[in-house]
């Protein structure tokens, strides 16, 4: 069964959105400041002032996740929590933290596997936070 654009509630992605894309201003500026520029090869006193590309990219990519997430609850009926957290586990381990290991898998990114826990856990957890909103709203 295929769903439409029309058929997902706009306002639960909007809300589940919006703490999803906070924690990550939370997690790589406050909570893992200092861990993420490490995994990076750079010390966190030396950071420079982020282009408007830093904040505004992660923002487009978070509500797309949450988009599609919203779409495949809807298409597979998700009906209880334990489902929805096998649902989180599946897209966030098998797409999100593998993914984001994959890409930090080259020459550019010092120590990849750090990096990868670091960025990993944090869409497991927003992806977390964000499923359990749409499943709440839905």
């Amino acid at each position: 069964m295929l769903i439409a654009f029309g058929d997902i509630s706009w306002l639960a992605v909007i809300v589940a959105f919006v703490p999803y894309f906070m924690l990550g201003g939370l997690w790589f500026t406050v909570f893992f400041k200092k861990q993420y520029f490490e995994s990076l090869g750079k010390s966190w006193l030396d950071q420079e002032k982020p282009s408007a590309l830093f904040i505004v990219g992660p923002a487009v990519c978070t509500f797309i996740i949450t988009i599609a997430c919203a779409m495949l609850m809807a298409m597979i009926n998700i009906q209880t929590y334990y489902e929805l957290v096998v649902f989180t586990l599946v897209v966030g381990l098998g797409f999100l933290v593998s993914n984001t290991v994959n890409i930090a898998i080259n020459p550019n990114i010092p120590h990849p596997m750090y990096y990868g826990a670091i960025s990993g856990s944090y869409h497991l957890v927003g992806l977390l936070i964000a499923t359990s909103i749409l499943y709440l709203m839905g």
